[in-house]
């Protein structure tokens, strides 16, 4: 670095910023526009993110009511009242806990004036006294939310906000097929495409729009990673770390590469996948009947208005004469991959499909590291009985075969018409399931690092420092720990959604309309042999790349990271850590 070290070391990074704006400054700039090419994309996904927040607020918030509501019957008004509030404070404990470990981290009472040496008590400790005084601000919030009128002031805040994101959603975005739309129908007098963007053919138009979406989330990717090395060179405390030679070791890792380069190209498709697919959603999936459009009528020579529900069954592909890849139908749609059974755009359903394994993958693999890295946190720091019993829970776990598991508990909650079957047709019932089968052998994974971690000096000097167990496990142990994770997180995610698309393929997984990769993979297997074979084989081919593309990408990850880890030698002090 080109300032003095001892002297940098001193600084927080917002002073090494101030010191040196510029790199910074042209940076965030860039960034900014790159954002503003997309504006309308990111409102509609700020909309959508804030509706899954008011789901699982809701969610929480319904669990003290199930239980007056179960309690009431059997014992009494006065018994539910007070299981109503054990559980209400039980909830607000675990929020608590949660917030303490990853977004309220410094000292919070030493803020409203409170020390814990004032309290002549053992059992009184600075972070005891951080967390009471937490659950106690969650819980007067809560009360004064759900028991007083600010409650009508606040809905009217959050729909300010809600509708303020609702217009900037529909500014548009670079990407949009509003901005290069690709359906249109053929002049009548002959002379080219109207209501294509500048009158290019429908497939042109669309391959034109898939280049733009791709080089722009290659270039915001890069300009990413640009910001990173900008932070490397000029504001990093260190000149080197240790996720140095796991980046170069990286590049080189060829297998790596290409499971990042598959992974991108997945994670791309179901991000924009409203504008990578030929067909809206609406229109090709959940609506068809619903949406019109106009087309040349080869025959009349006229200009007509149908459906697309009614071009759909005039453009189904059931193994004589179908709608085959890079081809048009009769109604001069274009279709990429051609049409299913259904008459429905192939490529758009793939799409869309895809979007659907990447939630309930991100969702499931999300939540059983979160339980892992947990339990690896806790059971190495304390070991004794908490390790031996997580050890026996996650041993019950891991003797069930996981897919028997979730073939099993997926049908029993879908009989039962349970309501967390009913979100996202039966995607987040699939992705709680999968959490609950996955952390055993995450945690499994990771137990050795965490134990080899909890005996490093820097441990015990932490300890014998007087920080808590929470601050000694968030801020010493878990960022090496965290590493694992990593490597074993990508390996499982191709595991998800292969299962995803085995349980679709039996009938037993996403309903429909929702798509998946697997559904129809089943609805298409009876034409395999006929000329409608993309149906199945196209689907089936993408469902191959990806999870090879996971496996390999994991591969790299812990090769990088771990040199040695074929051989068995590796050293956790080593592969760890960050800047």
């Amino acid at each position: 670095m080109s300032h003095d070290q001892d002297t940098d070391e001193l600084k927080t990074i917002r002073e090494r910023i101030a010191a040196n704006p510029r790199p910074a400054a042209i940076w965030a700039a860039v960034l900014g526009v790159l954002l503003l090419l997309e504006i309308g994309r990111i409102g509609a996904g700020i909309v959508k993110l804030g509706g899954v927040v008011r789901l699982i607020l809701g969610g929480l918030a319904a669990i003290p009511h199930w239980v007056h509501g179960n309690i009431q019957p059997s014992a009494g008004l006065i018994a539910a009242e007070i299981g109503f509030v054990i559980t209400a404070l039980l909830v607000l404990s675990v929020a608590t806990i949660l917030l303490r470990a990853t977004i309220v981290t410094g000292p919070l009472a030493e803020r409203f004036g409170f020390h814990y040496d004032r309290f002549d008590s053992p059992y009184v400790t600075e972070e005891r006294l951080d967390r009471g005084l937490l659950l106690a601000v969650l819980t007067a919030v809560t009360f004064v939310v759900t028991m007083t009128p600010a409650a009508v002031a606040i809905d009217l805040v959050v729909g300010a906000f809600t509708s303020f994101f609702e217009w900037v959603a529909s500014l548009g975005a670079v990407t949009s097929p509003e901005t290069i739309p690709n359906q249109g129908y053929r002049s009548p007098d002959g002379s080219g495409w109207e209501g294509t963007f500048m009158g290019l053919s429908p497939a042109w138009a669309w391959a034109l729009r898939v280049a733009v979406v791709y080089v722009y989330a290659f270039v915001t990717f890069a300009w990413l990673w640009k910001g990173y090395t900008i932070f490397r060179e000029h504001y990093r405390e260190a000149d080197w770390t240790p996720r140095d030679d796991s980046i170069n070791r990286f590049r080189n890792h060829y297998w790596g590469i290409f499971g990042l380069i598959v992974v991108f190209m997945f994670v791309v498709m179901a991000l924009w996948a409203p504008a990578l697919g030929p067909v809206g959603p609406q229109e090709n999936i959940y609506s068809p009947y619903g949406h019109e459009f106009q087309y040349l009528n080869s025959e009349s020579g006229e200009l007509e208005t149908v459906s697309h529900g009614t071009a759909n069954i005039d453009s189904r592909s059931q193994g004589s004469d179908p709608v085959s890849p890079m081809s048009y139908d009769n109604y001069d749609r274009w279709s990429p991959f051609g049409t299913t059974a259904n008459g429905k755009n192939l490529f758009t359903y793939l799409v869309f499909g895809a979007r659907t394994s990447l939630v309930i993958g991100i969702t499931a693999i999300g939540l059983a590291t979160g339980i892992a890295l947990g339990l690896s946190l806790l059971t190495a720091y304390y070991k004794g009985l908490v390790d031996l019993v997580t050890v026996i829970v996650s041993d019950t776990v891991i003797a069930v075969p996981v897919f028997l598991a979730v073939l099993l508990l997926s049908v029993v909650f879908q009989e039962s018409n349970h309501p967390i079957a009913s979100y996202y047709n039966g995607g987040l019932l699939l992705a709680l399931i999968f959490a609950g089968l996955y952390w055993p052998g995450l945690w499994r994974s990771i137990r050795g690092p965490s134990l080899q971690v909890a005996e490093q000096e820097w441990v015990d000097a932490a300890k014998s420092y007087g920080q808590t167990p929470m601050m000694t496990m968030r801020k010493h142990m878990a960022p090496y720990i965290f590493s694992y994770v990593m490597i074993y997180a990508s390996l499982l995610l191709g595991g998800v959604i292969i299962v995803t698309a085995a349980l679709s393929f039996l009938g037993l997984g996403i309903n429909p309309p929702t798509p998946e990769w697997g559904r129809i993979i089943s609805d298409g297997r009876s034409y395999v042999s006929t000329e409608s074979w993309h149906i199945a084989t196209i689907p089936g081919i993408l469902i191959v790349l990806v999870v090879t593309g996971f496996n390999a990408l994991g591969d790299g990850i812990r090769d990088a990271m771990d040199p040695e880890s074929e051989s068995g030698e590796g050293d956790v002090t080593t592969t760890g850590g960050g800047a």
